[in-house]
């Protein structure tokens, strides 16, 4: 049920960011007038480390999916191996931060980001309430000089 609920509440995040692919090869046919006028995502900022330094790492969710982030702002969800979403996460500030969208900054996509709990190890995800808990980081296997 968890899995269920989860894949449909990441199809309506991606619906309501306008996320349906190509335009469904209507070039040259007549089309009804938008009501809407095309929506421009501003340009992503450029990302500071220290601002990344909370949420880099993986955070694993309970439906077989998690998150992960890198020091450059570089992201991605994965659920299975399937990446559903992959770009550049935009630090808000106060442990909040939205993710790009098809390589523009939504800046007021409040359900497409995350929120950082206080005590750094879980992170709610907007689009779907679910919790992801920190995964602990790997550690390099020592290496042994010759001597």
């Amino acid at each position: 049920m968890r899995v269920t609920a989860l894949a449909f509440c990441a199809a309506v995040a991606l619906a309501l960011t306008g996320c349906g692919g190509s335009d469904g090869g209507t070039e040259g046919a007549a089309t009804a007038p938008s009501a809407a006028p095309p929506t421009t995502l501003a340009p992503v900022p450029v990302v500071k480390p220290s601002d990344m330094k909370p949420l880099v790492g993986r955070w694993i969710g309970t439906a077989d999916d998690f998150f992960q982030f890198r020091v450059d702002g570089a992201g991605v969800w994965v659920k299975g191996k399937q990446r559903l979403w992959t770009g550049t996460v935009i630090p808000e500030g106060g442990g909040k931060y939205r993710f790009s969208w098809k390589g523009g900054d939504p800046q007021v996509a409040s359900y497409w980001g995350v929120t950082l709990a206080e005590n750094g190890r879980s992170l709610v995800f907007a689009g779907t309430n679910q919790t992801y808990k920190k995964a602990p980081a790997k550690k390099a296997p020592a290496t042994r000089g010759r001597g």
